[in-house]
């Protein structure tokens, strides 16, 4: 697995082009996350470091 971050390219200034947005793919390449668009690169580069520092004690909740 591994994440990348990308500027989003369609859509408008309002709707997030020009934004950083990550994803996370699999092995085959395959996108299994992605995430909100953000601002700043910083931004999205700290949401990729969260989510890579999630503990196995995270739970999981049904709704």
């Amino acid at each position: 697995m591994y994440f990348e971050i990308y500027r989003q390219t369609r859509g408008t200034p309002s709707s997030g082009k020009g934004q950083w947005r990550w994803r996370l793919r699999a092995g085959n390449h395959e996108t299994i996350a992605s995430g909100e668009a953000y601002v700043n690169k910083s931004d999205c580069l700290h949401a990729v470091r969260l989510i890579k520092n999630v503990h196995d004690e995270t739970p999981v909740k049904e709704i």
